[in-house]
């Protein structure tokens, strides 16, 4: 892991007896190759079984942890001192040492990155629903076929508030923020959202969507924050949006990593000529990797940002470590280096990673 950076805060407490030093905020630089687990803000919450991650890292060849910052539940999972996100109760505290786990991470050389699930969010419509997708036919708001929330895409409100929270997550001394569910809803009666224009106004998702990358990058991204964007596995071989707004070589224009969710367990039947895509990882991972990395050089832009998703959980099948392993080994034969593990429980198969 390379160097610290200069630390954001050098401050102390008053020296009495009682009092404790704050916390020092410093910051990691990116790993040439990151290799990163991800843990949910529950889990980051609860030191008895963060340290069970902790050791992965500390065993094996993984440098980075993605940590929740904000889910789909909408709840920011620290108490923030910001005026903004404090005005809209998102905060629940869940993890009540952050700033200090953070600061035992960085003493490790991990890399730390704050997750954001941007429009999804259950919690902000209710309180706000102003900035909330609502129904053309009954005014409500709008559910998708989960019955989850969707904050509006094209409120500049909204994109100030994920702005907002990211800056703040990077004050507390995450190294890079990550945005996910940052796209229009996928499923559900997407004919009957109302976005709040004009019914004659045709909806162009991709440049909407460019837009809001675009604010992301001159508010966040040009502070010297590191960004990335989750994005879904089949935009790196699809040619158009599939209906959700999100391009390859769009976010590739505004972020510094593009992460594509390529999930065998995703795909359709017939993807390459695959009854089944799920029982084929590497051939799914190596020819979506290969797809994005042409649309990135087609758009002039370098197949090193690509940072990879790749599936730690089972579905559709049983994911066996070796299934895990030859994803990672897709992404080397891709020409890639980096890429991250994803399982919404935390377990992860460690005798697929090489041990240090």
């Amino acid at each position: 892991m390379k160097a610290l950076k200069v630390p954001m805060v050098a401050s102390v407490a008053s020296s009495t007896i009682e009092s404790k030093p704050e916390i020092i905020v410093t910051h990691r630089e990116t790993p040439d190759a990151v290799k990163a687990i991800y843990m949910t803000s529950w889990v980051a919450s609860t030191p008895s079984i963060r340290e069970r991650l902790i050791r992965i890292v500390d065993t094996t060849e993984i440098n980075s942890i993605v940590i929740d910052v904000k889910d789909d539940t909408g709840r920011i999972a620290y108490e923030s001192d910001n005026v903004l996100i404090k005005s809209y109760g998102s905060y629940d505290g869940r993890i009540k040492d952050l700033k200090k786990f953070i600061a035992v991470l960085h003493d490790k050389n991990i890399y730390v990155i704050g997750r954001i699930a941007v429009f999804q969010d259950s919690f902000l419509p209710t309180v706000k629903p102003e900035l909330a997708l609502h129904n053309t036919k009954t005014g409500l708001i709008w559910k998708d076929r989960k019955s989850q929330l969707w904050l509006n895409q094209l409120n500049p409100i909204v994109w100030e508030y994920v702005a907002t929270v990211a800056k703040d997550a990077y004050a507390q001394g995450f190294d890079e923020i990550n945005f996910d569910y940052i796209r229009f809803p996928s499923d559900g009666n997407i004919s009957e959202i109302d976005y709040g224009m004009a019914s004659t106004t045709v909806l162009n998702k991709p440049q909407e969507l460019n837009k809001f990358f675009a604010y992301l990058r001159k508010e966040v991204g040009d502070e010297g924050i590191p960004i990335s964007a989750d994005l879904f596995g089949q935009i790196t071989s699809e040619k158009d949006d599939m209906g959700i707004g999100q391009t390859i070589a769009g976010a590739a224009k505004y972020f510094d990593y593009i992460a594509p969710m390529i999930y065998p367990s995703h795909y359709y039947s017939g993807y390459m000529g695959l009854s089944k895509p799920v029982d084929h990882p590497y051939e799914v991972v190596k020819y979506a990797l290969l797809q994005g990395s042409m649309k990135l050089t087609n758009a002039s832009s370098s197949p090193s940002k690509l940072r990879p998703w790749l599936q730690d959980f089972s579905l559709g099948t049983t994911y066996t470590p070796a299934m895990v392993k030859t994803q990672i080994k897709a992404t080397y034969d891709s020409g890639l280096t980096s890429w991250m593990l994803w399982d919404p429980s935390n377990k992860y198969s460690e005798s697929a990673l090489e041990k240090e």
